[in-house]
C-alpha cells in the first residue's frame, strides 16, 4: 500500500500512525500458510495451480474432442477385439509351435536398461547394445531365478553398471527388480549414490521388510524420502519391487508397487531442492556403505526412462509368459494376467483396424498428458486447517512472544466490514474496498510514473508522512476515483492518461520552464525519459521484426554471456533457441540474485526485494551494450536484411526509412549526410575485409540471407546498429 509498515515490527511507528500491535494483527492473516520457510531452487514452490495459455487451452479442447471420438471408436470395437483375442489365445493353446516355444511379452515403453543373469550378468541398453557390468567385491553366483536365472548375493559383493541409470531430479524414471530375500529382508536393491551411509543419489532400499525410495542431495534437509507404511516383503519368498518418480520433486510424484500392487507409504521428508545426480555407477545389491549390502537373489533388473502406469507395473510383475497365461481359463485369470495378454495381443497380433484404433487412443492420451505437463503454473497460498496463534514479538525477536493478537487491519485506514470473513479473502476485499484510501491512489500513481517517469507522488514506495506530497492532490484523487468507478479497469485508466492533453504535450522545454520547474513536477511539458531496460530490448526486436508478440507461456532464456551463472552460483545456463530468443522481455527468466546482465546495464532492478521506483542513468556502458550485445547486433543485422530485401533501392530511401522507424521522424539533411558517409565508409572497409563482414553478419541464431551481398549487409548492419543506438531511439519523448 506504499506504507513503511515494516518499521512497526519492533516498535511503534515513529512517523506514521501504526502501532506495533497492528503490524502483527496484519501479519496474522498470513500466519496460517503451511510454508516451510524456503522456496525450491528451480520452478514454482507448492502449492501451484496450472495456468495454461489460451493457445494451450484451445489445443486441450481439440485433443479432448479427438480423444472422445477415439474412445467411442474403441468402445464400438470391443466385440471384434474380444473375439479376435479369443481366437488368438485359442491358437496358442491348440496349435503350439513345433518345437514348442515360449511366447512372451513385456513392457518396453521407455526401457533404458534391462539386466538378466542367464549364467552371467548381462545388461542391455535402450538401443540393444550390451552395457559394461563390473563385479565389485565377491562376484555373485548364479542360480534359479523367478524368470530364468538370478544373481545370488551373500553380502560381500555387488554388481556395478557405470553407464546405467544416470537420472536426476527432473527426470522421470522407474526402477524395478524381482528379489528373494534371505532370512532378513534388508539392504539396498538398486542405487546410484555416493557409497556411504545416507549419501547423495537415489536408492531403492529394504528396511525391516519395508520398501524405501530415497532421492538425496543432503539427507536431513534436501531430500525426498518415502517408505511403505507396513512391512510388505517377506523372507524366503519372491517379490517384485517397482518404484516410479515423475520428476516433479515432490513425494506426490512417487509410487511404490509390490507384486504389481500399489502401496501406501509414509513421507519421511519432502524437501528435495537440488539435483541428486551423481557420477557414481548404478549398483545392484549395494549402496549406502557396507550396511547397505543385500543378501539374497535378484532377477530381471529394469530401469525405465519414464513413469510406468499402474497397469504396466502390474504387467511387469506378472511372471507368467504369454504361453502360460493362455493356458489359464479366462475366468481364473487375475486382472494383471488378463491385462498382460490383451496388451501383448494389441501390440503384436491384433488385426490392423483394431490395432490402429487402440494405437490412436493411446497416442492421444499420451499427447494430452504431455500437453498438461507443459502447462505453466501459478503459485497460490494455502490455508492451514487450524490457524496458528500470533503474538506481538517484543523488539521483533522471534523468541520473545508477547501479547496474543487476532487478525485485523490498521485503524487509521478503513475498517473491515462487520460481515467480512477474518481470513485472506476478507483482507483482499478490504484492499479493493472503495473506502480504502490507499489502494487506488497507490496504483494510479504507479501508472502515472510508468508514463511520466515520476509519479504524482514522487516517492511511489512511501505514501507516509516521510514521503513526498502529491504534485497535484486533486488529480491523484480524480484518477483514483475514476479507477474504482470503472471497476478497476486498467486499460481504461491508462487510456485516459495517454489521451490527456497533459500527456500529449510536446516534451520541448524552454529556459524559463527549466528554471521554474526543472523536474517537470507541474507537467507543463510532455514526458521525456529513457525507456526501461525491458522496453529498450523489446523496441530493438520490434524494429527488426524479430519480436514474438505472443501473450503468455513459460519463461525463456535469451542470449547471455557464457559462464556467468557458473562463476556466480555454480549452475549452468541453458540458452533457448528459435522463438524463445525473441520473446518480449517480460518472459525472460530471472535468477533472483543474477539478473540478465544487459538489463542491469539499463538499470533494471534486482529481485532480492520489491522495487517500485527504478533509477534512470545514462552511461557509456549502455552504448557499448547497444553496439555489441548479441541481441542488439542481431536485431540490427535482421533490420538490415529486411531493408535490403524491401522495394527501397537507393541508400537515401533506405536510410530515411530506418531512421524514421527508430525515431518517428525523418532525418535532417545533416543527419542523412552523416549516415550516408558512415555507410560508404563501412562498405569500403567490409569490401577490403570480407572476413570481418562474415563475422559481423553471423552474430545471433537468426538465419542469414545468403542471397544478399555480405559486405553490403555488414555495412547496413553497422549503420542500423548506429541508428538503434541513438539517444532518440531509446528515449520516450
Amino acid at each position: 500500500l506504499g506504507l513503511t509498515l515494516g518499521c512497526a515490527r519492533c516498535h511503534e511507528h515513529k512517523y506514521d500512525p501504526f502501532a506495533q500491535q497492528e503490524f502483527y494483527r496484519l501479519f496474522a492473516f498470513f500466519n496460517n500458510v503451511p510454508e516451510q520457510g524456503r522456496a525450491i531452487k528451480y520452478g514454482n514452490s507448492p502449492p501451484a495451480v496450472p495456468s495454461p495459455t489460451r493457445g494451450q487451452q484451445a489445443e486441450l479442447r481439440d485433443l479432448d474432442r479427438k480423444l472422445g471420438a477415439a474412445k467411442l471408436r474403441w468402445a464400438e470395437m470391443q466385440g471384434d477385439f474380444q473375439a479376435a483375442q479369443a481366437e488368438w489365445e485359442k491358437s496358442l493353446v491348440e496349435k503350439p509351435a513345433d518345437p514348442p516355444r515360449r511366447v512372451d511379452w513385456t513392457v518396453t515403453r521407455g526401457l533404458a536398461t534391462r539386466m538378466d543373469f542367464d549364467g552371467a550378468a548381462t545388461a542391455v541398453g535402450a538401443d540393444g547394445a550390451e552395457m559394461k557390468v563390473e563385479a565389485q567385491g565377491a562376484a555373485p553366483s548364479f542360480g534359479q531365478g523367478k524368470l530364468s536365472q538370478s544373481a545370488q548375493f551373500d553380502g560381500s559383493g555387488h554388481l556395478a553398471l557405470p553407464d546405467a541409470g544416470a537420472f536426476g531430479f527432473d527426470d522421470k524414471f522407474t526402477l524395478a527388480a524381482w528379489i528373494y530375500c534371505d532370512e532378513k529382508p534388508q539392504g539396498t536393491i538398486l542405487s546410484r549414490m555416493v557409497d556411504v551411509p545416507r549419501g547423495d543419489g537415489y536408492y531403492l532400499v529394504l528396511e525391516a521388510g519395508k520398501v524405501q525410495l530415497n532421492l538425496v542431495k543432503r539427507w536431513l534437509d534436501d531430500s525426498l524420502r518415502v517408505e511403505t507404511e507396513n512391512a510388505v516383503v517377506e523372507p524366503l519368498k519372491w517379490h517384485h519391487i517397482l518404484a516410479t518418480y515423475d520428476g516433479t520433486r515432490y513425494a506426490t510424484g512417487v509410487k511404490i508397487f509390490v507384486d504389481g500392487r500399489p502401496q501406501q507409504f509414509r513421507v519421511n521428508l519432502d524437501e528435495l531442492n537440488q539435483d541428486f545426480a551423481t557420477k557414481e555407477p548404478l549398483r545392484i545389491a549395494a549402496g549406502g556403505g557396507p550396511a547397505g549390502l543385500f543378501r539374497g537373489r535378484i532377477d530381471d533388473v529394469r530401469l525405465y526412462r519414464t513413469v510406468l502406469s499402474p497397469d504396466e507395473a502390474a504387467f511387469v510383475a506378472t511372471a507368467e509368459s504369454i504361453s502360460e497365461l493362455a493356458q489359464i481359463p479366462p475366468s481364473e485369470r487375475t486382472p494383471a494376467q488378463a491385462g498382460k495378454l490383451a496388451a501383448c495381443f494389441l501390440e503384436g497380433f491384433a488385426p490392423e483396424p483394431i490395432a490402429k484404433a487402440h494405437r490412436e487412443l493411446m497416442e492421444l492420451r499420451a499427447a494430452r498428458q504431455r500437453l498438461v505437463e507443459s502447462f505453466p503454473t501459478t503459485m497460490v497460498m494455502q490455508e492451514l486447517p487450524e490457524p496458528r496463534e500470533t503474538f506481538v514479538l517484543m523488539r521483533g525477536q522471534y523468541d520473545k512472544p508477547g501479547e496474543r493478537v487476532d487478525r485485523g487491519v490498521p485503524e487509521v485506514l478503513n475498517s473491515l466490514r462487520a460481515d467480512a470473513p477474518r481470513n485472506r479473502l476478507g483482507l483482499a476485499r478490504w484492499l479493493v474496498d472503495p473506502a480504502n484510501p490507499l489502494t487506488a491512489r497507490v496504483t494510479v500513481n504507479r501508472f502515472w510514473q510508468m508514463h511520466f517517469g515520476v509519479g504524482l507522488v514522487k516517492t511511489a514506495e512511501d505514501f507516509g508522512t516521510q514521503g513526498d506530497r502529491p504534485a497535484n492532490q486533486d488529480l491523484l484523487d480524480y484518477l483514483a476515483w475514476r479507477f474504482v468507478e470503472s471497476g478497476w479497469d486498467v486499460k481504461a485508466i491508462l487510456r485516459e492518461i495517454v489521451t490527456s492533453s497533459t500527456y500529449r504535450q510536446s516534451s520541448r522545454t524552454s529556459p524559463q520552464l527549466a528554471r521554474l520547474d526543472p523536474d517537470n513536477r507541474l507537467f507543463a511539458r510532455g514526458p521525456r525519459l529513457r525507456l526501461s531496460a525491458e522496453m529498450v530490448r523489446d523496441q530493438a526486436l520490434f524494429a527488426s521484426g524479430l519480436l514474438i508478440e505472443e501473450v503468455g507461456g513459460p519463461s525463456v532464456r535469451p542470449y547471455q554471456p557464457p559462464g556467468l551463472w557458473e562463476e556466480v552460483s555454480g549452475t549452468s545456463y541453458k540458452q533457448g533457441s528459435g522463438a524463445e530468443l525473441y520473446r518480449r522481455s517480460l518472459y525472460t527468466f530471472w535468477k533472483r540474485t543474477i539478473a540478465p546482465p544487459s538489463m542491469l546495464t539499463f538499470d533494471a532492478s534486482g529481485r532480492e526485494f520489491c522495487v517500485v521506483r527504478e533509477t534512470r542513468t545514462n552511461t557509456p556502458l549502455q552504448a557499448l551494450a547497444l553496439m555489441n550485445e548479441v541481441t542488439y547486433v542481431e536485431a540490427a543485422r535482421v533490420l538490415a536484411q529486411n531493408l535490403l530485401r524491401s522495394n527501397r533501392k537507393t541508400p537515401e530511401e533506405r536510410l530515411n526509412y530506418v531512421f524514421q522507424l527508430a525515431t518517428s521522424r525523418r532525418p535532417t539533411a545533416q543527419e542523412l549526410a552523416v549516415l550516408t558517409a558512415s555507410l560508404d565508409r563501412n562498405l569500403a572497409r567490409f569490401r577490403q575485409e570480407p572476413q570481418a563482414a562474415a563475422a559481423l553478419i553471423a552474430t545471433g541464431e537468426y538465419p542469414v540471407d545468403r542471397s544478399l551481398d555480405a559486405p553490403e549487409l555488414a555495412a547496413y548492419t553497422a549503420v542500423t546498429g548506429l541508428i538503434l543506438n541513438l539517444d532518440e531511439a531509446i528515449t520516450k519523448e
